[in-house]
């Protein structure tokens, strides 16, 4: 309607600006509808099986022209990556959504990290994330190096609306899109945040079922005991609940363990004489000293100590990170039982 009336008004410049501010107008509240119906799952999708591999290709190579050079964009496919079942039109609108949240989050520059990987979802993590169904999951993970979010935050970012942009920078409705498109796909997503050090968000979707012929299931979570030992371990981490979880987990698996809420705290232990075998720490820490740099300061006093880092952000944003001890083992969170007692375990015998 608005063209035909453009159209008729086309030789008085004044209206025709007025009939465009109408039509870019409606044109907004289209668009704003559609991101409604998208949280409350009421826009239907057009499911198919999808390489997200080749997803994150085909929106990388968009992102190269679009972000500025003041980014710098990495990507990572994982290898054996299973199909996922997801809208890919949609799909692609969520990463650019994650991604230009990132941008936005890095106005002075920084680096934008999105790769792939196969998840396996548990009876545990379904305790833990009441909206979580256990099962086999393709992810993609969106990390930033940017302003990052306070725990306050994180509690409110998928509401519709909320947003911490300044008035006319955003509607508020990226993250809730983001959220309603993967909840209604069957999958789920994950924020993990440090004010100062940027953020992380995995988008679960749904393993697409394996043609008949394909009985085996390399996603299937081995039943075997975890690895176990009677090591010094020490555990250095600033969330109580965590670090009381890990410290739980390796004493019942035989380890001696010691204990320390921040860097400063870990070195004054490694300063001390009693015999360490392990460092394992978390990456992001409070009072000036992170796990990085805990971990080059141990091997300055105790170069022979082993050392685990684990964070919440993606391995590959840690890896490729200039000032990362590159040969350290990694151990994403959160983790299992079995998965903290095989990376310890690896640790401590040198696996890379």
């Amino acid at each position: 309607m608005t063209e035909l009336v453009a159209a008729s008004v086309a030789g008085d410049p004044k209206v025709s600006a007025m009939v465009k501010q109408i039509d870019e107008s409606a044109e907004r509240g289209a668009q704003l509808v559609q991101r409604l119906l998208t949280f409350a799952r009421k826009r239907p999708l057009e499911t198919r099986v999808l390489d997200l591999n080749a997803t994150v290709e085909r929106v990388t190579s968009v992102l190269e022209r679009t972000l500025g050079e003041h980014i710098v964009l990495e990507s990572a496919g994982s290898k054996d990556l299973w199909p996922a079942l997801a809208d890919p039109s949609q799909l692609e609108d969520a990463i650019l959504n994650l991604a230009v949240n990132a941008r936005d989050a890095m106005p002075k520059g920084g680096r934008l990290v999105i790769e792939t990987s196969n998840v396996h979802l548990d009876e545990d993590d379904a305790a833990l994330n009441a909206d979580v169904v256990p099962g086999n999951y393709a992810a993609i993970v969106v990390t930033d190096s940017g302003t990052g979010m306070s725990p306050e935050t994180i509690e409110h970012v998928f509401e519709p609306f909320f947003t911490t942009k300044e008035v006319g920078r955003g509607t508020g409705l990226g993250l809730s899109m983001v959220y309603g498109f993967v909840k209604q796909s069957g999958g789920h997503v994950k924020v993990y945040s440090e004010v100062g050090h940027g953020t992380c968000v995995k988008l679960y979707l749904p393993r697409a079922t394996l043609p008949a012929q394909s009985t085996g299931d390399i996603s299937a979570t081995p039943s075997v005991e975890p690895s176990s030992g009677c090591e010094t371990i020490l555990v250095v981490e600033d969330d109580p609940a965590v670090r009381k979880m890990a410290v739980s987990i390796l004493e019942d698996l035989g380890y001696l363990v010691r204990q320390a809420s921040d860097g400063k705290s870990a070195l004054d232990i490694l300063h001390g004489t009693e015999h360490i075998d392990l460092l394992f720490t978390d990456m992001v820490m409070p009072n000036g000293v992170s796990g990085q740099d805990l971990i080059r300061a141990a091997r300055q006093l105790r170069p022979d100590m082993k050392a685990l880092l684990t964070s919440g952000y993606s391995v590959q944003f840690i890896k490729t990170q200039e000032d990362a001890n590159r040969d350290v083992r990694l151990l994403n969170k959160p983790y299992r039982r079995e998965m903290l007692a095989t990376a310890v375990r690896g640790a401590l015998n040198g696996d890379t």
